[in-house]
């Protein structure tokens, strides 16, 4: 079966891009008006964040999200046979000055946000980064997508690591100089141990590892910008490099990563997943003492 399914993924890879994009906007248009899909989460999410904005220039954004969505399912099935000339010329990355902090023998935490087209970005940071470079993610239900997405997301030596298997080889994977990957706007399994603090006005938890981490491990941690110009055309820049974080406070990182992120997401507001429940966790008093802010 998964011999099938990757046969079938690959040839539509192999078609030109002008091909794969006709096709996403067909999804576009059958995920948007048809199956509206999330429709109401991605609304919800949009209120919530832009409530000085009207109804129908937040509609607007949705509409421009649902095509960026599927613009990178298309873009994502193309990494599949894509070539190094390509991929460039779809992306680029500017990491000299992480690169000479490495050089150093310092350690990298890159923090991002979902912003399209973190797939993009994951193989050009392990192609480029002079140190072995780590990438968390969340293993997909089917099991022959999930092996699929493993290896396209490996295929430029990135050491992927499952969120459900790190704890367990944490110890091993960071014993040495190291680079890593973090989507760290991820919502957190256990709110009771999250820090909490205000997104975009209203109070969500964020996971406490990578702030915790960078600070017990004195790691350097850049904020990554993924930005996409055009269709088909992404550039991912460092938003702001801390290359000292032992003398942070508590909780002080992840207050630094979310002032970053609301930036970056106001300044591209259509290139962000708003199709998750970023806010689906209500706070309560009882989380009182794991607020990072008054």
């Amino acid at each position: 079966m998964y011999q099938l399914i990757y046969g079938i993924l690959y040839f539509f890879s192999c078609l030109p891009l002008f091909v794969l994009y006709r096709l996403s906007d067909c999804c576009h248009f059958i995920l948007c008006y048809v199956v509206r899909y999330r429709r109401e989460v991605v609304l919800n999410n949009l209120a919530i964040a832009f409530p000085d904005k009207t109804e129908k220039e937040r509609k607007k954004i949705a509409v421009d999200f649902y095509r960026n969505l599927t613009d990178t399912f298309f873009e994502t099935i193309k990494l599949l046979s894509i070539s190094d000339k390509r991929l460039h010329k779809m992306a680029e990355i500017e990491l000299s000055d992480v690169i000479e902090i490495s050089k150093r023998g310092k350690s990298i935490q890159f923090h991002a946000g979902h912003q399209f087209n973190w797939e993009f970005a994951n193989l050009l940071l392990a192609e480029q980064m002079p140190i072995p470079f780590i990438g968390v993610y969340k293993k997909i239900s089917n099991k022959y997508f999930d092996r699929l997405f493993f290896e396209l997301r490996s295929k430029k030596g990135s050491v992927l690591v499952a969120t459900n298997e790190f704890r367990n080889r944490m110890h091993q994977l960071l014993a040495k100089q190291y680079s890593i990957g973090l989507a760290a706007d991820q919502n957190p399994g256990n709110p009771h141990q999250a820090y909490w603090c205000n997104f975009f006005g209203k109070p969500v938890p964020f996971v406490t590892g990578p702030d915790k981490s960078a600070k017990r491990n004195k790691t350097a941690v850049v904020f990554l910008k993924l930005i996409k110009l055009q269709r088909g055309k992404y550039k991912f820049t460092p938003g702001l490099i801390i290359e000292d974080t032992s003398s942070l406070k508590e909780g002080e990182l992840t207050l630094m990563y979310r002032d970053f992120l609301e930036t970056t997401i106001k300044e591209h507001p259509d290139n962000y997943l708003w199709s998750h429940r970023r806010w689906r966790w209500e706070y309560r008093e009882e989380f009182a003492s794991k607020r990072i802010e008054a």
